[in-house]
Order: structure tokens, then C-alpha cells, then sequence
């Protein structure tokens, strides 16, 4: 009976110790009640995420159009026209009244009726284009007009995330790249108090 007694007390003792180290184990572990050896790993319960934006202003060039009214005039060119016959016309009267004067031989030299018609004929195209224009009537009509702008615009771009997270009943802020969910992975390091 005495071994009985004794083997009980064995186990008692045993089964004490064995749930002491759980509860000590499950305290040091946090809420996952997981790690392993010194440096472990355990979840950690997030308790807040923040969103962290930047602006960036963007430069775009862009066309930009627009119809404007202008206003002309259209010569018609039976004054050009018109205006160079009778100025060829008077060039070449000119031509054949004028003369040089005396030569060596005392005679009378005609001049160059050819180059008095030309002559007049261009000086009276010219003269007869501009009054043509001159009097010509003024006609509106529509021309699109373009230039390069610049457009800002502000753009929001996404950098990371503020997450608030406990652990162990402490309250801990970490900046991340993505969305950790409802819980975020911690590093866990278990150093013996000697």
C-alpha cells in the first residue's frame, strides 16, 4: 500500500508540474500559444489599420482647340486681270510715241514696243489687284486654333499601411506594405531571467 501511496503522490506531483509549465508556456507564447525555442513566432490580434496616401502632381501636355472667327477679304481676279490689259495696252502706246532722240545718222529711233507692253502690263496688273482687293467685300469664316497646354493633375498613390496590433495586452504600431487582415504574424524572443 505504501508503493501505491507513493506512485499517487508521484503522479500528483507530476501532473502539477506538467500544468504549471503549460500555463507558464501559454503566457510567454501570447494568445496563439505557439513558439518555438528561443526565437519563435506568433500571431499578434490587429486593433487598428490606417491607410498612408501620398499626392503626387502629375504634368501632362495636352492640345487644346478652339474654332475662332477671322474675317478676309477675296480679290477677284478679273481686276488683275483686266487692270493688266489696259496697262498693256498703255505701255504699248507709250512705247510707240516715245523716242530716244537723235541718232548718229539724224534719224528718229522708235522704242521697244514689246518691253513698253510687258512693262505696262505688270504695272497695271498690280495697280488693278489692288483696287480689286480694295473693294472686294469682307467674308467671315471660322479657323480652329490649337495650342499645348499643360494639365496638373494630383494623384493619390497608396505607401503602406499604420497598423495598430496587440500582443500580450501591450499595444504596438508598425507602418507595413500591405493589408496584414485581422492579425499580423510577430516575432516572438523568450530570454531566461537568470
Amino acid at each position: 500500500m505504501i508503493n501505491i501511496q507513493r506512485l499517487i503522490k508521484q503522479l500528483a506531483f507530476a501532473g502539477l508540474t506538467a500544468s504549471l509549465v503549460g500555463v507558464s508556456a501559454h503566457s510567454n507564447a501570447g494568445e496563439s500559444g505557439y513558439y518555438e525555442g528561443q526565437d519563435g513566432y506568433d500571431y499578434a490580434i490587429v486593433t487598428g489599420v490606417t491607410p498612408i496616401y501620398n499626392d503626387i502632381q502629375v504634368v501632362e501636355p495636352r492640345t487644346q482647340c478652339w474654332d475662332q472667327t477671322v474675317t478676309y477679304q477675296q480679290p477677284s481676279p478679273a481686276g488683275a486681270i483686266i487692270g493688266g490689259l489696259i496697262g498693256a495696252a498703255v505701255g504699248r502706246d507709250a512705247a510707240r510715241g516715245y523716242r530716244h532722240g537723235r541718232g548718229r545718222h539724224g534719224h528718229y529711233h522708235r522704242g521697244n514696243k514689246g518691253a513698253g507692253t510687258v512693262a505696262g502690263a505688270a504695272v497695271g496688273a498690280m495697280i488693278g489687284s489692288a483696287v480689286s482687293r480694295h473693294n472686294a467685300p469682307v467674308q467671315y469664316g471660322t479657323q480652329q486654333r490649337c495650342q499645348v497646354v499643360e494639365e496638373v493633375s494630383t494623384r493619390r498613390e497608396l505607401v503602406g499601411y499604420d497598423v495598430n496590433y496587440r500582443y500580450n495586452g501591450q499595444e504596438y504600431l508598425i507602418r507595413t506594405d500591405r493589408h496584414p487582415g485581422d492579425r499580423i504574424r510577430v516575432r516572438v524572443d523568450v530570454t531566461p531571467v537568470l
